[in-house]
């Protein structure tokens, strides 16, 4: 099964599960528990801390919910905080971050590199705990949209529709999906 955040993007082959994490985790949860799927794909726009430029596609089954105040020692966490999905799908090691706010401080976004982090998405980690919980393999491919920087949000709309468009190419390319239309 093919999924996505929905609202900004949305895919005649995928199924939205909604923004941030906790609308994702619920709406994939319902669907696991009522339609149990082979496989959850998570398809994307992601934002980089650097190391990947715009319009770069990233494969990923390892993600963390790491907070910007966790980075600048203001919090700790009881709870673990990252997921790896152990699948032969992908063979990247890449670690996407998930949170419900969009880092926009350019100088804490690239500590995330020092924890090997690399990118940025919603969802993602809400996607493969859900996927672990359930046992279900599961991954996610992304497209870079924006840097985790000031201009984040303004990047992100100017580079979405291109975004989208490479990153169906690649579904297509990949043969992940037929021609979408």
């Amino acid at each position: 099964m093919i999924v996505s955040a929905g609202k900004n993007e949305t895919f005649p082959f995928a199924r939205p599960i909604g923004v941030g994490l906790v609308e994702s985790a619920i709406n994939l949860t319902k669907l696991c528990l009522f339609n149990r799927p082979e496989y959850i794909l998570f398809i994307g726009s992601a934002g980089s801390y650097g190391k990947y430029k715009i319009f770069d596609i990233v494969e990923s089954k390892n993600s963390s919910n790491v907070e910007l105040s966790f980075l600048e020692n203001f919090s700790y966490t009881p709870i673990d905080n990252a997921v790896i999905i152990d699948t032969k799908l992908t063979i990247s090691e890449v670690v996407v971050n998930s949170s419900n706010y969009i880092s926009t401080n350019s100088n804490l976004s690239k500590d995330f590199l020092k924890f090997n982090i690399d990118l940025e998405n919603m969802e993602f980690f809400s996607v493969l705990s859900v996927a672990k919980e359930f046992e279900i393999p599961a991954f996610g491919i992304f497209v870079v949209t924006n840097y985790a920087n000031e201009s984040a949000h303004s990047d992100f709309i100017k580079n979405h529709k291109e975004a989208m468009r490479i990153l169906v190419k690649y579904l297509e390319d990949k043969n992940i999906i037929k021609e979408a239309k």
